[in-house]
């Protein structure tokens, strides 16, 4: 059996499915570490991925926009729908803990739902960060979840 020389483009298109490959595998695994009651679902189009998957008493979804440097991963969970009984107390409560208890991740606002939120670039994104943004918004959305809505809940 011969060795056969690799030329560059076949490297550099090895090296491009890996990378590819690897964001998708590793929101997999961090999902299958976290899901519960195997709740675990994905939706993909030819360049769109969206998985959700239920953690605690939040469904949480991470969506991938693409796979080159210049798409996203997304990941985020409702805590609250709106309006709610005392929607000024809740924005200021969600800015204070926007300061201090949301590291990469924040509070925000979808469609009449207050959700906890992180989003970046997918270049150089390293395995740890999905993991991290992964588990931190899911872990924000479930701690926070009950609380808000017995302290807010809807109008």
């Amino acid at each position: 059996m011969a060795n056969q020389p690799i030329t560059s483009e076949q490297v550099i298109n090895n090296l491009v499915e890996e990378a590819t490959s690897s964001h998708i595998d590793v929101i997999q695994t961090v999902i299958a570490s976290l899901e519960q009651d195997n709740s675990a679902m994905v939706s993909q189009t030819d360049s769109n991925y969206l998985w959700k998957f239920k953690y605690g008493s939040v469904e949480v979804f991470v969506q991938l926009s693409g796979l080159t440097d210049e798409d996203t991963i997304a990941v985020w969970a409702k805590v609250l729908n709106l309006p709610t009984k005392n929607d000024a107390g809740l924005m200021r409560k969600l800015l204070e803990m926007n300061w201090t208890n949301t590291f990469e991740a924040c509070f925000g606002i979808d469609k009449e739902q207050v959700v906890v939120l992180s989003s970046r670039t997918l270049a150089e994104l390293s395995p740890g960060e999905i993991s991290r943004i992964i588990t931190i918004v899911a872990t924000i959305a479930d701690d926070n979840d009950e609380a808000l809505q017995a302290e807010f809940g809807a109008a």
